[in-house]
């Protein structure tokens, strides 16, 4: 999903010279092909996240477009401060990516487990989270934040997620992306966002959840949850997959949108991490599996 965020972004920095990408010390491997083409718009901040934070503010503010990149909590956790203050308030086009949401960098221990980021992202008033669920939908969503600069967070898995989509899917805020329909005349749901569609993918091929169409949902926020209520109408049962804690989470953030429509609350049931994986470490697959997403 990186490699395809990288790619994406070179596209759309030969088209865009207002593009630019600012890391903290990390990437490599990775973001070269972006560095070397184009080098005056490629910044290495350092180990030094807030400053990275309040630098991507800067240059937003003088008509860049920036895309910062660290892994999982540190360019968020590390630089709440700076994203609240200097991004979102200000309504900064600055897009925040963090690579490895959720587990993927489970063996490196809690540091690592970015488990809570929906909760601190979302509840910015100007935030879009967007969290592909393939490859293809990283695409997507870069395509989408171009379009539409404003300030956002990027959510991408860290490697060899499989492709769900045979072309760059078309997105809209708040809106159900649908991926495989269900094999029996149901109104059941599995609604997933980030790397957990292919958790979904996974679950539909079982007898319990073969009735089940599956969503995706790579671009939500606070503004988009009014759309919700219309959606959830047309389904007896939602399930909704992610890989992050209950609290502040994107099942979490479902059921806030149907404050006004108490009679829908029971179609819906999320399924997250139990708290229990913050005090773990091993494999995504084996975390995710103690947390309950197995």
């Amino acid at each position: 999903m990186r490699n395809a965020f990288i790619d994406e972004l070179v596209l759309q920095a030969q088209q865009h010279d207002h593009i630019a990408l600012v890391v903290g010390d990390l990437g490599f491997s990775v973001v070269e092909p972006f560095a070397d083409q184009f080098p005056d718009r490629f910044v290495n901040a350092g180990v030094a996240e807030q400053n990275m934070t309040g630098l991507a503010a800067g240059m937003a503010s003088e008509g860049y477009h920036v895309f910062t990149y660290s892994i999982a909590n540190f360019p968020t956790f590390r630089c709440a401060e700076q994203i609240r203050n200097d991004i979102d308030y200000q309504c900064l086009p600055v897009t925040v990516v963090a690579v490895g949401g959720g587990l993927a960098y489970g063996a490196l221990g809690y540091s690592h487990h970015a488990v809570q980021d929906y909760a601190l992202m979302r509840c910015f008033p100007n935030m879009l989270v967007a969290a592909p669920g393939d490859p293809m939908e990283a695409r997507a969503c870069v395509q989408y934040l171009v379009a539409h600069p404003q300030p956002s967070y990027l959510r991408l898995g860290k490697a060899g997620e499989p492709n769900f989509h045979a072309a760059v899917p078309e997105l809209v805020p708040g809106r159900w992306l649908p991926i495989a329909a269900h094999n029996a005349v149901c109104a059941k749901a599995l609604l997933s966002t980030g790397a957990t569609l292919g958790l979904a993918m996974e679950w539909q091929r079982r007898a319990e959840y073969a009735d089940h169409a599956v969503f995706s949902m790579p671009l939500w926020s606070m503004a988009s949850k009014s759309l919700q209520p219309a959606q959830i109408r047309d389904w007896d049962q939602i399930v909704t997959l992610e890989d992050h804690l209950a609290d502040g989470g994107f099942g979490s953030w479902l059921m806030e949108s149907l404050g006004p429509h108490p009679e829908l609350r029971q179609r819906l049931r999320a399924v997250s991490l139990d708290a229990s994986v913050c005090g773990q470490v091993g494999s995504q697959s084996t975390l995710n599996r103690l947390g309950g997403l197995a």
